[in-house]
């Protein structure tokens, strides 16, 4: 399995970014991927999940009314759509898949990781 992520870039505060995660190798709907983020200096922090099989969301408090999972399982892509997009959202993010139907919070959990793509927001 490889997951590969893209759509970052540079944006001024209020805007907008999605972000797109395309699987591929061996795919289930007995899975779930989650969006993490890393900032300059912390760890890696969860953001959204979503499950393969009903498509159950899951955000982190700070990005919930503004952040939106979804996915289109005939294309094995999972997008993060990112609006209202405030300084403190810049971090690299990535995608993470893993077996099984319960998103999880924690990144040791996850059994594939993309590459990350960098998202800057200006004040």
């Amino acid at each position: 399995v490889q997951l590969q992520a893209f759509g970052g870039g540079f944006v001024q505060a209020g805007g907008s970014l999605r972000l797109s995660c395309v699987h591929s190798g061996r795919t289930t709907n007995d899975a779930a991927t989650a969006w993490f983020r890393q900032a300059p200096g912390k760890g890696r922090e969860f953001v959204a999940g979503i499950r393969w099989s009903g498509g159950n969301t899951y955000y982190t408090d700070s990005v919930k009314g503004r952040f939106t999972v979804s996915k289109i399982s005939a294309k094995n892509t999972v997008y993060l759509q990112m609006n209202s997009l405030k300084p403190e959202d810049t971090a690299v993010y990535y995608c993470a898949l893993r077996w099984g139907s319960t998103v999880h919070r924690t990144e040791e959990l996850y059994n594939y990781w993309g590459q990350g793509t960098q998202v800057t927001v200006s004040s």
